[in-house]
């Protein structure tokens, strides 16, 4: 397979702060509608991996390429319009506007300030936000206030106005912490849906849950990638056992 077929090539990926290299010569290649899933330790480098995808950190060195082109330069706002859409693991919704409202004003044509004076909701604003919501699970709750939302649904709102975007990699922080046992279905069962026609990259602490998502697992470990793999091979990889279920 060239890497031209993947939806993400990151390569030879590296970070140093003061010197500590927090990913090491980190590669990890993504397929076009992917649910992967990053496990490992606290420290071992996930969440600083998202935010080397996404733009809110600048790489030391080596490539990240999504959709065959080069990021590394770009700035985080320019890695949004390309299609990256980052959820980070405090929800940043609009707590005193609606579903409805909050789903809307994350259509990207409200983006610029121009774009937001210009701004009619029209009816393929409506028509989206309507199957977003349908999408996120909360297609009756478009007129609620978001504030009124319970943790998970408000969990699942924000994730339906990156959807909003329409990005084509979706990278998730810890989506179902604090979330009661029927919101992890629905929110395993969501994320089943939404990789249909996107990549999608979960950081997960709850290996159940890891296990009912994955396409495939990576475990990192001190900012290298210790095993990869489908969920069964990876808890089976001696390594692993080591380094992380062990504990």
């Amino acid at each position: 397979m060239s890497n031209t077929d993947f939806a993400l090539a990151v390569e030879d990926l590296t970070v140093s702060f003061d010197g500590f290299k927090a990913i090491d010569a980190l590669t990890l290649y993504i397929d076009r509608n992917e649910l992967r899933v990053i496990i490992g330790p606290n420290g071992a480098g996930k969440t600083t991996l998202l935010d080397l995808i996404c733009g809110k950190t600048r790489a030391t060195g080596g490539s990240i390429k999504f959709k065959n082109e080069e990021m590394t330069k770009m700035a985080e706002h320019q890695r949004v319009r390309r299609g990256i859409g980052r959820k980070f693991q405090t929800p940043s919704i609009y707590e005193n506007l609606s579903v409805f409202q909050n789903l809307e004003v994350s259509y990207p044509a409200g983006r610029s300030v121009f774009g937001a004076l210009a701004f009619k909701c029209t009816d393929e604003v409506k028509a989206r936000v309507q199957v977003v919501a349908e999408d996120i699970g909360l297609g009756d709750k478009l007129g609620t206030e978001a504030g009124l939302l319970s943790h998970g649904q408000k969990q699942w709102l924000e994730i339906g106005m990156l959807l909003m975007q329409e990005p084509e990699l979706l990278l998730l922080d810890e989506p179902i912490a604090g979330m009661s046992a029927r919101e992890r279905e629905l929110t395993a069962e969501l994320l089943q849906r939404i990789c249909k026609n996107r990549a999608v990259i979960v950081i997960e602490h709850d290996m159940e849950f890891v296990k009912r998502i994955a396409h495939k697992v990576t475990v990192m470990h001190q900012g290298k990638i210790l095993a990869e793999g489908p969920m069964d091979k990876v808890q089976a990889d001696p390594k692993v056992i080591d380094v992380y279920l062990g504990h």
